[in-house]
């Protein structure tokens, strides 16, 4: 797992696979998500960074180990 930080815009990326995107789903206002081919996860940006660090550390904890998510886009 690779985790970037854009200063000037404020997002947060955590890249999960190796895999290329195919697609991109906006979960919600904030949450962007990517995905391979299979609909595998591939990487989950968050905008507005710096006012949801709960988020942030929640699914940083949850790549480690390992946690399986299910995504639904909006």
């Amino acid at each position: 797992m690779n985790i970037t930080y854009d200063a000037v815009a404020d997002a947060v990326y955590l890249k999960v696979s190796k895999a290329k995107v195919w697609k991109t789903l906006k979960m919600e206002d904030r949450l962007i998500v990517d995905v391979d081919r299979k609909n595998n996860l591939v990487g989950i940006e968050i905008l507005e960074a710096s006012s949801q660090k709960d988020l942030v550390k929640k699914l940083e904890r949850g790549a480690q180990v390992g946690i399986p998510v299910a995504l639904t886009a909006a």
